[in-house]
């Protein structure tokens, strides 16, 4: 299968294994380790529905069923302001 970059045109991919962030009504996963192919040109990343459905079906477990995470981190929010 010839696949092209809906962004930029290039025919050229990688696999890789990124870090993904799923949001949902104000609340967040982070999923290390997910893998993707990404366009070795401008850097967009492509998911596989499985891989897209499992990351939800763990958000929802963790926020709806009170499963526990792995682990949680403390993040820093800011406003931007414009200068």
């Amino acid at each position: 299968m010839n696949k092209i970059c809906n962004f930029c045109g290039n025919k050229n991919f990688r696999k890789k294994e990124v870090q993904y962030v799923y949001k949902h009504d104000g609340k967040y996963l982070i999923v290390n380790n997910v893998p993707c192919e990404e366009c070795e040109y401008c850097g967009e990343q492509y998911f596989e529905a499985q891989s897209l459905k499992k990351i939800e079906s763990d958000f929802n477990q963790i926020y709806v069923s009170g499963k526990k995470p792995r682990n949680k981190i403390e993040v820093p929010v800011e406003e931007f302001v414009e200068f």
